[in-house]
């Protein structure tokens, strides 16, 4: 499946449960996840979408060790599948 669709898919899911998944975009800082999730009660984490059997590239592997390292989840999604996985864990 191609990464479009599985984005779309991830902002669906997360409207359907009251939150928001806004496109993250941060000038300057290059490798930062594709989106933010924002589920009610004040839960957050930034997921970067890839196409089916794709991974990480480098950078995104050192800006998420980054995020992780304050305190936040970072998720890599390469299959619509696993995205009620990832909500139910935010």
């Amino acid at each position: 499946m191609r990464e479009k669709s599985i984005e779309a898919k991830l902002v669906k899911a997360v409207k359907s449960m009251g939150g928001l998944a806004p496109k993250f975009i941060s000038p300057g800082l290059d490798g930062m996840p594709d989106r933010i999730v924002l589920l009610p009660h004040g839960r957050l984490a930034f997921v970067e979408v890839k196409a089916n059997g794709q991974k990480l590239r480098p950078l995104q592997v050192r800006r998420k060790g980054q995020l992780e390292a304050l305190g936040f989840s970072v998720y890599c999604l390469d299959d619509a599948g696993q995205i009620g996985g990832i909500l139910d864990e935010i």
